[in-house]
């Protein structure tokens, strides 16, 4: 069983859309006693930093999300989720769990794409990610898969915790972590196939992992 964390930030519905639609068992809460029975944790949203991390320390998900990290449960953070597991976020000038060492910074607002137009903010749509480092996520994904954007800041962390890099004004971390522990700045939920193995990959580390304690 995936839980699905709820905290007033956005697409847990779509995600748990994705889930059922390959049978993969699932439950959307807010409650850190429902969710410690769960085998991984996907942390998804959408919004302002400011607010979710309000949100977060008020329901006690904040501090069920750094005890799950310790404990080595399987987390999945998406957009604005694989934000907040990081240090801090210029959006709102705001502090976060501090899970991943790590910065969200806002893309500029006179950026350029690659062939010299303007690059607007936020970066919405379809783009690649070029794999640095194998990872149990890309299981079967093809090199440069495209997966779906929507973001105005995206993740600055260490190089070694960087898996796949993506070009918008010029190149960033869109995927970072290590077993058990990853961030995806695309939405899986939206991203077609690709985004759905994705979502199956997840599910099969989380599965591999409960069995192997």
């Amino acid at each position: 069983m995936l839980g699905i964390l709820d905290y007033n930030a956005g697409n847990q519905t779509s995600v748990r859309r994705a889930l059922d639609a390959q049978n993969i068992p699932s439950r959307i809460s807010a409650d850190p006693a429902d969710l410690a029975s769960c085998q991984g944790i996907i942390f998804p949203g959408v919004g302002a930093a400011g607010t979710a991390m309000q949100e977060l320390e008020r329901t006690g998900l904040a501090r069920f999300l750094n005890d799950a990290a310790r404990e080595g449960r399987p987390i999945l953070g998406i957009c604005l989720g694989c934000q907040i597991l990081l240090d801090h976020s210029e959006e709102n000038d705001t502090d976060l769990l501090g899970i991943v060492r790590g910065k969200a910074r806002r893309f500029p607002d006179n950026g350029l794409q690659e062939d010299g137009s303007p690059a607007p903010v936020p970066h919405m749509g379809w783009n690649t990610v070029e794999r640095h480092i194998q990872s149990p996520l890309f299981q079967g994904i093809p090199e440069n898969a495209f997966f779906y954007f929507v973001h105005s800041y995206y993740v600055d962390v260490p190089e070694e915790l960087v898996i796949g890099t993506t070009h918008y004004t010029h190149p960033f971390c869109s995927v970072y972590g290590r077993d058990g522990l990853w961030g995806v700045q695309f939405h899986p939920e939206k991203s077609g196939r690709h985004g759905l193995a994705l979502l199956r990959n997840f599910y099969t580390y989380c599965m591999g992992a409960a069995n192997a304690v």
